[in-house]
């Protein structure tokens, strides 16, 4: 009678080893700094407008206060605004800042969706990619499986590798987040909404329609979830107020557990991110101090 327990308790502890395996979830994240509204509407997209056709679009989303690049990448990443994370300007870091976060881990860093996979999801990898030196500073490496940074604005680099990571962990739970600056300093140096600012919005939706082809034709695209983030937008040749250039961005997502709803007006915050991603890996409890939701209107179920 035990050896005939035992035997159960090895098939039904298989069973779950293998549901989980079949249920890995990959979540990709298309971070464009700077990307407004206007400029959205205005730049030709042909490869976005493809990938979250059978998703879900909003471009009223909300960045949070203020409108620059540190508070609100943060922001994304942590369910959270700068009254609760304490990233209030670019400069922030681990060491030097003006507004303690509401929670810490040992090493000083506000609680990102990366620790919360590392500690909720079995086997889980997680990547970080960027061009924007300062953007790391307030995320926990040791929750990041893999780093990368590329300078100088470029980023084919790193969309090699992301692909490399996904190739490599395509049977494991994988989170990548994959970031250009190169569309917030367009706009910098020419003005958002000139002709170099769209020109480099229409770049990056060349490189995505390339990465996506490629992943395609590994099969890597097939049950994927792909995010396109931002953190704020722009007027003459910055940011960082409160005008609807600034403070209105686009917002999109598509996958297996997305509604297939098409441009929706929801009500949406850069705040909300995380939890979506948290949903998306079957996360129910999440950090009590996180201020983000679910946004209606987004998931099947």
């Amino acid at each position: 009678m035990k050896l005939r327990k035992l035997a159960a308790v090895a098939i039904l502890s298989l069973l779950a080893f293998n549901s989980h395996a079949q249920k890995a979830e990959r979540v990709l994240i298309l971070g464009l700094d700077g990307f407004s509204t206007a400029g959205f509407k205005t730049a030709k997209h042909p490869h976005i407008d493809t990938l979250f056709s059978s998703g879900v679009l909003s471009i009223t989303t909300r960045p949070v206060m203020p409108s620059v690049t540190l508070p609100n990448w943060t922001s994304h990443l942590t369910g959270s605004g700068p009254e609760e994370h304490g990233v209030t300007a670019n400069d922030w870091t681990v060491s030097k800042h003006s507004l303690e976060p509401l929670a810490k881990d040992a090493a000083g860093y506000y609680p990102s969706v990366f620790q919360l996979l590392k500690e909720n999801v079995r086997d889980v990898k997680t990547a970080f990619y960027y061009n924007w030196a300062e953007l790391i500073n307030a995320f926990n490496p040791q929750y990041l499986d893999e780093v990368s940074f590329e300078a100088n604005d470029a980023y084919t680099d790193n969309y090699n590798k992301a692909l490399a990571f996904m190739k490599a962990n395509r049977k494991q739970p994988t989170l990548v987040f994959l970031y250009s600056v190169h569309t917030d300093h367009a706009g910098h140096k020419n003005e958002w909404m000139s002709a170099p600012y769209i020109q480099a919005i229409e770049a990056a939706d060349s490189a995505i329609g390339n990465l996506l082809a490629r992943m395609q034709a590994e099969g890597l695209d097939k049950g994927t979830h792909f995010l396109l983030i931002t953190d704020h937008g722009g007027k003459g040749h910055g940011h960082g107020g409160v005008s609807m250039d600034e403070m209105q961005v686009p917002w999109a997502i598509t996958g297996p557990q997305i509604k297939q709803a098409g441009l929706v007006n929801i009500y949406n915050s850069n705040k909300n991110t995380s939890q979506v991603i948290a949903k998306i890996f079957g996360i129910k409890t999440l950090p009590e101090f996180w201020t983000g939701v679910v946004p209606a209107g987004v998931f099947k179920k």
